[in-house]
């Protein structure tokens, strides 16, 4: 759905930028792993949002959530935003994007699939080339020696952590996102849907349970917990 600039996308969009917020802070319980990968559902809310205006309201989300997280929570100052944005970037505009093309149960899952390798390989991309200028690995201040840390830890430690972070989130998408809509179209905040066929699947909500419940046993294998 394309929304033009109104006070109905600007009130849908602060609550989305709201809502990711809170997300993350209802989150920071949750240990990181290996020291300072931290999981946070932001993305959830970002994609859902992507899902119903478009690729660029994303875009939008991610550059604001990750802003007021700088200005208000974040230890890793300018480098923990850009990579913030790129995460959440990463992951909800290819989900978005293809969800435009094909609106369907299909395609959210397809997009969604997507948007869980794009960042997963983005983000192994960028934490070799950024991370070294921030993490912190005791006496170790060097960067290109970090660099060699960081790249001995790219298959073992930040691949799985953003497969399994990006698994959770778009479970949680497939699940959140019909209550959602369904939510802002009663409040008058969204059009009413096009397709008359849209209605409750057992067989999706089953296989987003599945999707969900399988990378959250992950990431708990991943702290350590199980």
């Amino acid at each position: 759905m394309k929304e033009k600039i109104t006070i109905r996308y600007v009130a849908c969009m602060a609550m989305f930028a709201a809502l990711s917020f809170v997300a993350v802070l209802l989150t920071k319980w949750i240990p990181p792993v290996e020291g300072f990968l931290s999981y946070e559902p932001k993305d959830t809310l970002i994609v859902i949002a992507g899902f119903i205006f478009g690729p660029v309201s994303c875009v939008i989300l991610s550059v604001l959530v990750s802003l007021i997280e700088f200005l208000t929570i974040s230890s890793t100052g300018p480098w923990g935003l850009l990579m913030n944005v790129l995460a959440s970037c990463a992951f909800s505009v290819p989900a978005a994007w293809i969800y435009t093309k094909k609106r369907t149960q299909k395609g959210a899952i397809l997009g969604l699939g997507v948007a869980v390798l794009s960042m997963a390989a983005c983000m192994v991309a960028w934490n070799y080339i950024v991370t070294p200028y921030y993490m912190s690995m005791g006496d170790i201040t060097d960067v290109e020696t970090k660099r060699k840390i960081v790249g001995g830890m790219l298959a073992s430690v930040f691949l799985p952590f953003n497969l399994i972070k990006g698994g959770i989130n778009a479970g949680l998408a497939m699940l959140l996102y019909k209550p959602i809509v369904d939510a802002l179209r009663g409040a008058g905040l969204v059009a009413p849907s096009q397709n008359k066929k849209s209605r409750f699947s057992l067989g999706f909500t089953l296989f987003a349970l599945a999707v969900l419940a399988t990378f959250v046993l992950l990431l708990l294998i991943m702290l350590g917990v199980l």
